[in-house]
């Protein structure tokens, strides 16, 4: 890790950052297992919402009555990840936490704006303003965990759960912070929101997520989170802590073009991309699965190919888009997708990219479709591109 971990002077990190903990809640799946079972299906079909959630099983009645469902199904990740981890022996000084989110308690702001407008601005509930705040999730995991050292929230639309792990890994490389928890949580699925999304043109109308498919039609809106355990690696190695593997190099960049359209033919991507290989020190070669952000839109699939095609050449490594069997979680697609990845280097496998039968000839990278491949030697890139121009790309490397 060279370029911007520390001050962007191309200084080597002297921490390394390894992911010891992994929770997951999302329409695939409660919890590591499930999930992974989940994202193999090849088809996907219906809503991308948790019907089985239950947030008794992760905090009592009074904290979950005040607790948006967004901070619920945070906690839970976050609760999830730290069982998963084991027991952490650090300093709470030297413990944080960083989430990200797109747009925070949407789901208390649009209930509570009806009560206000049908029984009066008297009913509107006391608990109005920490349900809709988009750090209220960050500060929740910090007070469940008694972490003490930074608590932030990045809000970088579709980039937020992974840039969030991004700051979450310098705090450790640079020596501030010893244990991180980090990821992303996102309930945005509410009438208005989704009206919105449909109304521009950005949600498919047919209901179907199938990233790349010369069919694809807009993404499939979804709620979830995804929170990683992050650990400075001799701290991890002191207590002999399961490492599912270590951040090695992060991108980020903006494409200062448009905010909601990807600049044009990738460059903003290509860039980052690229940012990330040479913060890890590697090349293009080194590279054995693209987890691509893939979210079932034309412009943005056909953006990342083009991308993809410029770093990595033809045929690329193995692509996968979770989007297909996830939906887009918006400020938490990076955070579960990176859950995803450490199950990836665990089971020795590539996921499909679920609902995706015919490749767009236009899209001239190797995506695994149909059926599961199995991985081979190498680092994982994983992408995630937001409204606004905000990328990221984290990779990944098997602790070995």
């Amino acid at each position: 890790m060279k370029i911007g971990w520390i001050d962007g002077k191309g200084i080597e990190a002297p921490y390394k950052v390894a992911i010891t903990g992994i929770g997951v809640v999302s329409s695939a799946g409660i919890g590591k297992d499930a999930f992974w079972n989940g994202i193999l299906k090849p088809e996907s079909l219906g809503d991308k919402l948790i019907h089985d959630f239950d947030p008794a099983h992760f905090m009592n009645v009074k904290e979950a009555r005040r607790a948006d469902r967004y901070n619920q199904l945070g906690l839970a990740a976050a609760q999830l990840a730290m069982d998963d981890a084991g027991p952490l022996d650090v300093d709470p000084a030297m413990a944080g936490v960083w989430m990200g989110t797109g747009v925070g308690g949407l789901t208390s702001l649009e209930s509570q704006i009806i009560v206000c407008h049908e029984r009066g601005p008297d009913r509107v509930t006391p608990f109005l303003v920490p349900m809709m705040m988009a750090n209220s999730n960050a500060a929740t995991i910090s007070m469940r965990f008694g972490f003490t050292n930074t608590c932030q929230t990045t809000a970088t639309a579709c980039a937020a759960g992974t840039h969030a792990i991004e700051n979450a890994a310098r705090e450790i490389a640079s020596g501030r912070a010893t244990v991180m928890l980090t990821g992303g949580a996102e309930v945005s699925t509410t009438k208005t929101a989704q009206a919105g999304f449909a109304n521009m043109t950005a949600s498919t109308p047919t209901g179907i997520s199938r990233p790349f498919d010369i069919n694809r039609d807009g993404f499939l809106m979804a709620e979830g989170a995804g929170v990683v355990v992050l650990e400075e690696l001799n701290h991890a190695l002191a207590r002999n802590a399961h490492i599912y593997a270590l951040i090695t190099g992060v991108g980020s960049n903006a494409d200062a073009h448009h905010i909601t359209a990807p600049a044009p033919h990738g460059v903003g991507a290509a860039s980052c991309m690229e940012l990330a290989l040479l913060d890890a020190g590697l090349s293009p070669s080194d590279i054995a699965h693209i987890n691509a952000h893939g979210t079932s839109t034309p412009l943005n699939d056909r953006g990342e190919a083009e991308a993809i095609a410029k770093v990595f050449g033809i045929p690329s490594p193995p692509v996968t888009s979770l989007k297909g069997a996830l939906g887009h979680t918006l400020g938490a697609a990076g955070a579960i997708e990176a859950v995803a990845v450490c199950l990836t280097f665990e089971n020795n496998v590539i996921p499909i990219t679920a609902n995706t039968k015919v490749v767009d000839p236009e899209i001239n990278i190797d995506v695994v479709i149909n059926e599961t491949r199995p991985l081979g030697p190498g680092a994982i890139i994983s992408n995630s591109f937001g409204f606004g121009g905000h990328n990221g790309c984290i990779i990944f490397e098997r602790f070995e």
